[in-house]
């Protein structure tokens, strides 16, 4: 994206009529991309996920006049294109960046440990909470298989079968049968929490 772009009225307005012809359920879609948004940085484990939301709805709108004259099916979906580009580069910079570590000193060792889960939507506290009630053996596997992308995430599955030593497949189908359980689990547990 160039770097002197700056988002106008004019261009957000042309993003609203290219989500939807009535102002109010363009901004109702608006608000539901932005979130999913938020979401899928967040399970990617982004540390500012709500910057590369904004990033992501940023480009899609220095595009849009071009995008609402011959995109044909949901907007939502481009977005998600978009967020996935924005997203390799977040990696690419993160891996490029040095991680400073703070030193161990009797000052912030008697600091209290921040509540990372207060600000977590509650699908992730459910995922939590279900992660937690599975086996350890279950919680461990499920948790390494669904590391790593591409290339690499073939290859760690290839190695996590051989140090279990079972096939590749029945490595998946393990996999499946305790994402099952998880995805019932959190589906239950939503159900129990209270309406906002």
């Amino acid at each position: 994206m160039k770097k002197d772009w700056v988002l106008t009225q004019d261009a957000f307005d042309t993003l609203l009529d290219w989500l939807d012809a009535d102002r109010e359920r363009a901004g109702r879609k608006y608000e539901l991309i932005r979130l999913r948004l938020i979401k899928i940085f967040t399970c990617r484990g982004c540390h500012q996920p709500e910057e590369l939301a904004d990033e992501t709805i940023n480009r899609v709108v220095a595009r849009v006049v071009e995008l609402a004259s011959g995109y044909q099916g949901d907007p939502a979906l481009y977005f998600y294109g978009v967020s996935h580009k924005v997203h390799l580069e977040y990696l690419r910079k993160a891996h490029n960046q040095p991680i400073n570590l703070p030193l161990a000193t009797e000052s912030n060792q008697n600091t209290q440990a921040i509540d990372l889960t207060s600000d977590i939507e509650p699908e992730y506290r459910c995922l939590e909470r279900c992660l937690e009630q599975l086996p350890p053996d279950n919680r461990d596997l499920v948790l390494r298989y669904y590391q790593q992308e591409r290339k690499a995430k073939i290859e760690h599955r290839k190695s996590l079968a051989t140090e279990l030593g079972i096939a590749v497949n029945a490595l998946r189908i393990r996999a499946h049968r305790i994402r099952l359980v998880l995805q019932r689990c959190v589906r239950d547990c939503i159900e129990q929490q209270p309406a906002n």
